[in-house]
């Protein structure tokens, strides 16, 4: 956009790869330099030679296949190269890509002598978070999500996010300061670009984004985004961390076509989202959810209306008598340590919920009580603890890791872990085994116990990922798992 260039263009994609392939070309060659200049790494099991002394374990073994890679890079560079020269695409691009072919020449030529330090040097990273605090306008090889955007904050509201390359743009095109002006002021106040004043039909592909903007009809075909990655994949070492958007009525033929492009383009990875098909996204082209399930006519809320048949039945609050037993559980992965503390009915099972993690702020700190409150009143109306464990296990957010208990295993976030342990805990047997009934605490338990109270069931930790469709499969019997899909991990 700053070249006033479109993402979804041969021109802007010969760019992009030129400067990628120096990138590469350039992190290639100090590899070999450095492997010319130090001492052998020794490596288990492999001989290396006195010529490749300074290169990374085993390279010897695969140089030949090593130095072939280099040459394909080599090879695709100078395509690049001759492209953009015949085909006129940028001078940039032939500039860019004529300095890459040198580098390459460079780090092939003194690789073959000295070998290279790395195995790999090049990536492309989304670093997202990281690039919205350096106040980058785009982040790895994305382009912009439109032309005005909403990033939801963790602590609550919504940051506007103007792309700062409409301006270099627009200068780039011809266009005067005072067009500028209302160009930008038009952007601000419509939230999209189509219709400005001042601006040529033919100019509005050099500013489309990732998403339709709110008053806008225009976004760069998801083909646009597989062609941009296939690009600028011939010059990285690994793959591409990148999001290839659609639009919220793409079908699951366009999913399809989506992996399949990617494939045949000769892409290591690819990951597909489409608009609105998560109830909250970090990023959107509006203040409000895109998913447009959230856009539903509110029911009346007359406490004297006729019943309503498909209501859900009203409960009674069962209360914890006022002096209860407790299991207090400190649990610690991801860097954060915490304590769950579990208040017992008479007949040992859960009917509230504390949970204190450290390292929390008031933000944090009130967002853990207030989910520990909800769980908790839940116990109390009788709510089964199975479908709570349901929900919260293998939810996925940061704080993750392992836990260092062995039942555990990997907890995917806070959620997941509590989740998980309840069910383990309250669910498998164990906190029965503990519990030793006495007479009055029969009496107690028959009293102020849930009379919707559930059953327990047969709990498995962490289930397996359907080979079919990836979803969490559901526990089938003693040692058998099974999806909603149909597949099942072998069991008849």
């Amino acid at each position: 956009m700053n070249l006033s260039l479109p993402y979804d263009s041969e021109e802007g994609r010969a760019v992009a790869a030129a400067i990628t392939s120096l990138m590469g070309a350039a992190a290639n060659l100090a590899s070999a330099e450095i492997a010319s200049k130090l001492p052998r790494i020794e490596a288990a099991g492999a001989i290396e030679n006195s010529s490749t002394s300074g290169a990374f374990p085993g390279y010897s073994l695969n140089s030949d296949y090593f130095l072939d890679v280099m040459e394909l890079h080599f090879e695709a560079s100078k395509a690049l190269a001759v492209s953009a020269k015949d085909v006129a695409y940028s001078f940039a691009a032939y500039a860019i890509a004529a300095s890459a072919n040198q580098l390459w020449l460079g780090a092939i030529h003194l690789g073959s002598s000295f070998g290279f330090r790395n195995s790999q040097v090049t990536v492309l990273a989304p670093t997202g978070t990281i690039g919205f605090m350096m106040d980058c306008d785009t982040t790895g090889v994305e382009p912009s999500i439109s032309i005005v955007s909403y990033k939801k904050l963790v602590g609550g509201g919504n940051l506007k996010i103007v792309n700062g390359a409409v301006k270099a743009g627009l200068s780039q095109l011809g266009y005067t300061e005072a067009e500028i002006e209302r160009i930008v002021a038009y952007i601000e106040a419509q939230g999209t670009i189509e219709g400005a004043p001042d601006l040529l039909d033919a100019h509005l592909p050099v500013f489309d984004g990732a998403f339709t903007p709110t008053n806008g009809v225009r976004s760069i075909r998801w083909q646009g985004h597989v062609d941009m990655m296939a690009a600028v994949q011939p010059f990285l070492s690994g793959a591409i961390s990148k999001t290839v958007n659609l639009p919220n009525n793409a079908t699951v033929e366009d999913i399809a076509d989506a992996y399949i492009m990617a494939w045949k383009k000769g892409l290591k990875a690819i990951a597909i989202y489409r608009d609105g098909s998560k109830s909250a996204q970090p990023v959107s082209v509006t203040k409000e959810s895109t998913n447009p399930s959230h856009a539903v006519e509110s029911a009346p809320t007359s406490l004297t209306a006729a019943p309503d048949l498909n209501a859900p039945p009203q409960a009674r609050r069962h209360r914890l008598q006022d002096d209860r037993m407790a299991v207090t559980h400190k649990f610690a992965f991801g860097g954060h340590e915490g304590f769950l503390t579990v208040g017992l009915y008479g007949n040992g099972q859960p009917g509230e919920v504390f949970i204190r993690m450290s390292k929390e702020g008031s933000t944090i700190s009130g967002l853990m009580d207030s989910f520990a409150m909800m769980v908790s009143v839940a116990l109390q109306h009788g709510v089964p603890l199975a479908s709570i464990c349901d929900k919260l296990s293998h939810t996925r957010f940061e704080p993750s890791g392992w836990t260092g208990n062995e039942i555990m295993g990997y907890a995917k976030s806070p959620m997941d872990y509590i989740g998980r342990w309840l069910k383990h805990r309250f669910l498998d047997g164990e906190q029965m085994s503990l519990f030793v009934a006495s007479p009055t605490a029969v009496s107690q338990a028959v009293a102020s116990a849930p009379t919707e109270a559930a059953a327990a069931t047969p709990g498995f930790g962490d289930a397996p990922t359907c080979g079919v469709c990836g979803s969490i499969m559901q526990a089938s019997g003693s040692k058998c798992f099974k999806c909603t899909c149909g597949a099942n991990t072998g069991c008849s």
